[in-house]
């Protein structure tokens, strides 16, 4: 089983401890996870436990709401509520603290309030102003002391004892008073009727109410991110079912159904287009700044919005399937996760409130025993009590982790949970996958080299490649200008490994690698200069017709906008960039020259890069980044994964963040707010602890005897509110965080690439291509006559391995040579060295 709740009531981490230990003693529960700023609890165990879940966090003292409506109904505004309680008990608290205060102050009063004559009167007035107010805000009593006969005190116990202990202290001295007056005991009514403290009860729970409700407004900005996810989605969407058309609530919407949707209506549903073409804003899901076109059988997803033209969905996802709400429950399950840096606090948390319940007592007893009387003790006693309340110390890591996310979120960084938030900032290196990561991942035409005749084609090349899936086809149709006119009939024939044939009623087109224009015997013009464009990292496809060599077309995967930018920016922060790739070094190399990257390693397979990450582990902890599906094996090795995805396939299981943009700026950016969100949490944890280590002494009196220093308990509740506030507050600075542009070094770039080890470090990728072309050779068999004996065997072979890297062997009866050559030699250089030796090639 695992199910979710609602808890309503809890005010502090003392609080959360306490649901948490009362669910987790239920028998058959194995975990249970609360997050205190939104209620949410998640439970594990075996079997059905709804009702033994709702039973134990009510048996806590809290209100909880399940999955079935069982239990208490959860509040769905608590900053309302709060509001509505603080100013009703504002409307008590006035005239008691007026006619309780007001002659201290040397204001004007009632005459039946003044003199020791009058004190019954004004001690039950007070007392009667305060009723209200204790039961306004009789949860603290409720929970608090529920929680104490558990034995799991919490901040309300700490309120509840402290402000009850005023209170009946308050009835003592009504009932001292009045046996005073019964038999003229003047002496104890001067005792005793300055020793109210009713106005100490009203103003503690007022002001910690007034406290609760301005955290509960400040708390509520926190999750704002996760509102405005919500409000992307529409609440309707418009269906047709048997041929009639019907506007339906979105969550009665059912795989298959067929939505309607008209121009500028946000998109309801993850789906597939089945009619109409628009263009549809992506950008609240995938940051694409520009619309995207969209037409029959592409997919479109649930919060875009369809600017141009009526289309009809095809639903493929519904409900917590859908792409908006699988970010949503992400987002949701980072807020609830606890940051290993939370622990301290909660371990602190879990016997903080017992202490400071024994401290109020030490405190009591000591100033008794000094003899400072019963009216001081208590006064301390209480102090220490309300002063106490851990609700800084609850609040200074969740908020923080909230704001946090939400930010994140914000800007399209979802974190999967608080650890990978915290541990981001302290990676020490990045490794990073190069194709879709580094590149735009998708190759591009770069260069057109015409050596006659070869723009005449394009029409044809256009046909030709339209016939074709693979990338570089799709690159080249791209490419080319929009074919005008009738389209050509011709055969088609796709060579694999080698390229394209296309017969014209004008001749044969050929349009692949070198391999195919040595099997038509094509002759490749300067072809040396040509593969030097391979050194560049550029793909070469190489065009022919009719035995004629007409050019050629270089296509290279582009260099992402922002990437060089974001690894200059990594390496600024003092990170180690590694890119790692499986295409050859070369290529690897011609990508990266313009990178700072500190290594570069090419040619492995998705499970060699695991061992790459291992191996930089040694050095310190290490994030990776890549597409999420095959370098899943990396991501799970890392400290922190980072998965790069356009929003469709967010690759939750492999990566512990996900960047929905693809833009490898935005890993800057988390590795900022990371940063500043754990220094943001430490800031709230030394407030917390400061607040306590500094705020208890004082208010226990430590430093009465010498310097007269002292908090009364009205002072205590004021300052315990305000800390509260101040923890909150400061986490929504995080709201105005921006990611800093720090000052970058071109000269000191990585040695490795251009400083003195730069030739060092190309030849070693030389040697290593040479490797490569020697272990995938090309092959050719060649027609030759006049060959008769053992002896022309041997002088066709030796012409042949003059050459360098090739190899021929010689059949004498079948009349041919089998050649196996490097692409540095040409198939004119074969035959030239066999023609050389005295024989002729035929074919």
């Amino acid at each position: 089983m695992k199910e979710k709740f609602i808890v309503t009531g809890m005010t502090c981490s003392a609080c959360q401890n306490a649901v948490e230990k009362s669910v987790g003693s239920v028998k058959g529960v194995e975990s249970v996870s609360v997050n205190l700023l939104t209620g949410d609890m998640l439970v594990e165990g075996q079997g059905d436990l709804r009702q033994e879940v709702v039973r134990a966090v009510q048996a806590a003292g809290y209100g909880v709401k399940d999955p079935a409506g069982q239990g208490t109904p959860a509040k769905e505004d608590p900053a309302e509520d709060l509001k509505t309680f603080f100013l009703s008990s504002l409307i008590f608290l006035i005239p008691l603290f007026y006619i309780a205060m007001g002659p201290m102050m040397g204001l004007p009063t009632f005459s039946f309030f003044q003199g020791m004559q009058n004190s019954l009167i004004l001690a039950l007035s007070q007392c009667l102003l305060t009723l209200p107010i204790l039961i306004l805000n009789r949860r603290y009593f409720i929970s608090g002391f529920k929680a104490l006969v558990h034995r799991r005190p919490t901040m309300d116990s700490l309120v509840a004892v402290g402000s009850g202990a005023a209170f009946l202290y308050g009835l003592f001295v009504i009932y001292q008073l009045a046996y005073g007056f019964s038999y003229q005991d003047m002496a104890r009514i001067d005792r005793y009727h300055h020793d109210l403290y009713f106005e100490s009860a009203g103003m503690i729970l007022t002001l910690i109410t007034m406290g609760k409700w301005l955290e509960a407004r400040a708390k509520s900005k926190t999750t704002g991110a996760i509102d405005q996810l919500m409000d992307l989605t529409p609440d309707l969407a418009t269906v047709r079912r048997e041929g009639v058309e019907e506007t339906i609530p979105l969550d009665q919407v059912r795989l298959g159904d067929l939505v309607l949707i008209k121009p500028g209506q946000s998109i309801p549903v993850d789906g597939v287009i089945v009619k109409g073409q628009t263009t549809v804003d992506q950008s609240s899901l995938t940051g694409e700044s520009l619309p995207v076109d969209k037409g029959v059988q592409d997919q479109v997803l649930a919060a875009t919005i369809n600017l141009e033209s009526y289309i009809e969905v095809q639903v493929d996802r519904v409900g917590e399937e859908t792409t908006i709400n699988k970010i949503i429950a992400l987002v949701k399950d980072a807020n609830a996760s606890k940051a290993p840096i939370a622990k301290l606090a909660d371990e602190i948390s879990a016997i903080f409130v017992p202490a400071v319940m024994a401290i109020s007592l030490l405190t009591f007893f000591v100033w008794i025993f000094l003899g400072y009387g019963l009216e001081f003790a208590l006064g301390k006693m209480i102090a220490v009590l309300v002063i106490s309340c851990p609700c800084a110390l609850g609040l200074a890591t969740p908020v923080a982790i909230m704001v946090g996310t939400g930010m994140g979120a914000k800007k399209g960084i979802l974190f999967k949970n608080a650890e990978a938030l915290e541990e981001l900032h302290k990676v020490k290196g990045v490794f990073l996958d190069k194709t879709g990561t580094i590149t735009q991942g998708q190759p591009q035409v770069v260069d057109w080299i015409d050596y006659g005749g070869l723009d005449g084609e394009k029409e044809r090349i256009a046909f030709l490649e339209g016939q074709s899936e693979h990338p570089l086809a799709k690159a080249l149709v791209d490419y080319l200008p929009e074919v005008q006119g009738e389209k050509e009939d011709f055969d088609f024939q796709n060579i694999l490994g080698q390229g394209l044939v296309g017969d014209f009623a004008s001749g044969r087109l050929l349009l692949g690698d070198k391999k195919l224009m040595d099997a038509f015997s094509i002759e490749v013009q300067d072809l040396k200069d040509l593969e030097g464009l391979s050194r560049e990292g550029k793909t070469l496809l190489y065009v022919a017709k009719e035995g004629k060599f007409l050019g050629a077309v270089a296509l290279a995967d582009q260099i992402k906008e922002g990437s060089k930018e974001a690894i200059d920016q990594l390496r600024a922060r003092g990170l180690k960039t590694v890119m790692l790739t499986g295409d050859h070094a070369l290529t690897a190399q011609a990508i990266a020259k313009d990178l700072a990257l500190d290594e570069i390693v090419a040619g492995i397979f998705p499970d060699q890069k695991e061992g790459q990450v291992r191996q930089g582990q040694k050095l310190g902890k290490v994030a990776m980044v890549g597409d999420g599906i095959n370098d899943a094996p990396a991501l799970a090795r890392a400290e922190v994964g980072v998965a790069i995805g356009a929003g469709t396939d967010i690759a939750i299981d492999s990566a512990d963040v996900v960047l929905m943009h693809s833009d490898l700026g935005d890993f800057v950016y988390a590795w900022d707010l990371s940063a500043a969100t754990v220094k943001n949490i430490k800031e709230n944890l030394f407030w917390a602890f400061f607040y306590n280590v500094i705020g208890i002494p004082i208010a226990a009196g430590v430093f009465y005897r010498a310097f007269s220093l002292s908090l009364s308990p009205m002072i205590a509740a004021f300052a315990m509110s305000m800390s509260s506030l101040f923890v909150v507050t400061n986490a929504l600075r995080l709201n105005a965080f921006k990611a800093k542009t720090l000052p970058v070094d071109q000269e000191s770039r990585p040695a490795s690439l251009v400083q003195e080890g730069h030739d060092e470090k190309i030849e070693k990728i030389e040697k290593i291509e040479k490797i490569e072309r020697k272990d995938s050779m090309n092959q050719i068999v060649l027609k030759v006559e006049g060959m008769a004996c053992g002896h022309c065997k041997k002088r066709v072979e030796e012409a042949l391995g003059a050459l360098e890297g090739v190899k021929g062997e010689v059949s004498l009866e079948e009349k041919q040579v089998t050649i196996s050559y490097p692409d540095e030699v040409s198939v004119k250089d074969l035959k030239d060295a066999i023609q050389e030796a005295g024989y002729e090639v035929v074919s």
